[in-house]
């Protein structure tokens, strides 16, 4: 368990969640205390079955924890309704999953400004054209320049991925919360993921959350968690 400040970047208090089946009451997370720092990439490593991605879906607040709550510079962020924290998750969050969850009739540049399409309210002063080039700016950083007019399934599974992780960034998130980034794919795509994501770090000082379970990526982060059955069980810095 790690100490935590509720005016911390982004911060878990005492987070506990369980699932109801029936009269049957499953613990998934059990007191789980938790900060992340601004700029840093932070791992959460566990067998499955830990309670990573629930934590992670918590911190994101895709999940709402039965008991605790999680602020994000300094503000409960589960006090808000439904609309408010879409706005917010909107806002503050891009997610990269195991499963990269693009549209499959959509090329890689309109699956891209999707966010930017569900969050207009918020970019009310920037123009379609402006988007566009943003996306393509984007998708040309990650080695995509030429296949921007591709569908999904003209896609290798490491291009994907990196559809998914240029779509995540498209509103300038605070926090990038990746579960399982590399999971689906081999060696070699999931070794260019993970370059990809800490040069994101390096260059733009991009917070990352990452649920893995490979001990590879606990290496170069800059603080590792490690998960048992709901709880933390070791925290350490590197």
């Amino acid at each position: 368990m790690t100490e935590t400040t509720d005016n911390a970047y982004l911060c878990a208090n005492e987070i506990h969640k369980e699932y109801r089946i029936g009269k049957t009451s499953i613990p998934v997370l059990s007191g789980i205390n938790l900060d992340v720092k601004e700029g840093e990439i932070l791992i959460i490593l566990g067998a499955s079955g830990a309670g990573k991605s629930t934590l992670l879906h918590i911190l994101g607040i895709l999940d709402t924890p039965t008991s605790g709550h999680v602020s994000f510079k300094g503000k409960n962020l589960n006090i808000f309704g439904q609309k408010e924290l879409a706005e917010k998750r909107n806002r503050i969050f891009g997610f990269v999953f195991q499963f990269y969850h693009l549209l499959p009739d959509f090329s890689a540049l309109e699956n891209v400004l999707m966010p930017r399409l569900i969050g207009k309210k918020f970019f009310r002063t920037v123009s379609k054209k402006e988007h566009t080039e943003k996306a393509v700016q984007l998708l040309e950083r990650v080695g995509l320049g030429s296949r921007i007019n591709h569908r999904p399934n003209e896609l290798s599974g490491g291009e994907k991925q990196r559809v998914a992780i240029v779509r995540a960034l498209m509103n300038d998130p605070e926090i990038l919360l990746c579960d399982e980034p590399t999971g689906n794919l081999d060696t070699k795509s999931g070794r260019e993921i993970q370059e990809l994501i800490w040069e994101l770090n390096e260059n733009t000082k991009q917070t990352v959350v990452m649920v893995t379970h490979d001990e590879r990526f606990a290496k170069s982060a800059g603080h590792v968690i490690r998960m048992t059955d709901g709880k933390i069980t070791d925290y350490t810095s590197n």
